[in-house]
């Protein structure tokens, strides 16, 4: 069955596109099929995976719109060995163009009807605010993975991203949970760090990730490159973290597991 996640948080700067690009290079690697969505204007996740943004002809825009099929538009990436439906700076004119049509936030759900028995998992990079392409993320979602650095602006912004996915629930998306909470640039020697971690593991259990994404150099040089930090350094400690990750979520239990009530809690 194919999982469809959200990478989202509407805090800029935590590290939601280096997760989409080395979760999906990371899952690739197990053997899974996986399609990696770039929904932000900024198009770090298309550039992050080898495509120039400025020479595409088609991309989520045209979807979005109607103008491409899902099919039509998506890429294989060279190093990843994922397929990427990408983004770029024409995708900003979709929400203002989106408005008035119909459906207007069930528009990559629809789109997606057509391919996603084609993959395992299908990954969606969100942009840092809760506007109309968040909001076709999150209907199309099957869950949302949530990455965050531990400090205290983090902790008050996750409590309105969590009334964000209850509304979102209530409205659009029925199924819609938390897959998880993941922290990102973690540095074990500060102490704020610890004690916003403490607090998540207590209001959240095992919907915290028990991997942690390190502060490394090598995921910080490998965007330059173009390629995922797997293929750039894969004995690096941020390599190693996101190989970690994907095989936790491979072995996580089934959505319907008792613990998924755990998201209604909030900071």
């Amino acid at each position: 069955m194919t999982r469809i996640l959200a990478i989202t948080n509407q805090k800029g700067g935590v590290g939601k596109t280096t997760t989409t690009i080395n979760l999906a290079a990371s899952l690739a690697a197990a053997d899974k099929r996986v399609l990696l969505i770039d929904l932000d204007p900024q198009g770090n996740a298309t550039m992050g995976s080898g495509i120039d943004k400025h020479a595409l002809e088609h991309t989520v825009y045209h979807v979005l719109l109607r103008y491409q099929s899902m099919a039509a538009v998506r890429i294989v990436t060279k190093h990843g060995k994922y397929h990427l439906v990408p983004a770029n700076q024409d995708l900003a004119g979709a929400e203002v163009e989106l408005v008035d049509l119909s459906q207007r936030e069930a528009r990559l759900k629809t789109a997606l009807q057509a391919v996603q028995n084609e993959y395992d998992y299908i990954l969606m990079d969100c942009p840092p605010a809760l506007n109309l392409l968040t909001l076709n993320g999150l209907c199309a979602a099957h869950a949302v993975i949530i990455p965050m650095q531990c400090e205290y602006y983090a902790l008050e912004g996750l409590s309105d991203l969590i009334n964000t996915i209850q509304k979102v629930r209530a409205n659009f998306n029925s199924m819609l949970c938390i897959e998880g909470l993941l922290r990102t640039m973690f540095d074990p020697r500060n102490l704020l760090a610890q004690q916003v971690s403490d607090q998540l593991k207590e209001h959240f259990g095992n919907k915290v990730y028990r991997t942690v994404i390190p502060r490394n150099i090598r995921l910080a040089e490998a965007p330059g490159f173009g390629i995922p930090v797997l293929y750039h350094d894969k004995q690096s400690k941020g390599a190693r973290a996101y190989l970690a990750l994907a095989q936790e979520i491979l072995d996580k239990p089934g959505p319907n597991s008792k613990d998924d009530d755990r998201d209604e809690r909030q900071q």
